[in-house]
């Protein structure tokens, strides 16, 4: 991995988290996927609890990939939680959900998701669609980072 940001999945279903692996494999996006399978374990990961106790909280991703039905968490707590937390508040959050409900997409955008992408049926648009993503977020977006006291 070297120096590069980890991308953080939040997704519970097996068969989208395997085809976006496989979109990542596929377009050459080397970074570590971290995958937590439910809201509270993507609250774990970012915030160093529970499984995730004692990681190397510096090394925050380089974006996170969170949909919104989610067990034990759903997606907008998730965003609401990580939106109020000055360690989390800037991380780039594209909400990536087969919800094509305007309420969701107004409550995503409400809450501070930086993006949001209706997850395509089609495995060829699938595969697109991530690159495309993991173009724009990995190399094209610069993140921010919390200034240095002086």
């Amino acid at each position: 991995m070297g120096t590069e940001r980890p991308i953080l999945l939040v997704e519970d279903n097996p068969d989208d988290e395997a085809l976006t692996l496989r979109a990542f494999s596929k377009n050459h996006i080397t970074n570590q996927v971290v995958v937590a399978r439910d809201g509270i374990e993507a609250i774990d990961y970012l915030f160093g609890e529970g499984n995730h106790a004692g990681r190397d909280l510096s090394l925050m991703p380089a974006v996170i990939l969170l949909d919104l039905k989610l067990p034990r968490l759903d997606g907008f707590e998730v965003l609401q939680r990580v939106r109020t937390a000055p360690r989390t508040r800037l991380l780039p959050i594209v909400v990536l959900t087969t919800s094509r409900e305007q309420r969701d997409i107004y409550k995503a955008y409400s809450l501070g998701a930086n993006s949001y992408i209706r997850k395509p049926v089609d495995f060829e648009k699938f595969i697109r669609t991530v690159s495309e993503l993991g173009r724009y977020w990995l190399t094209h977006n610069e993140i921010a980072e919390a200034p240095v006291a002086t």
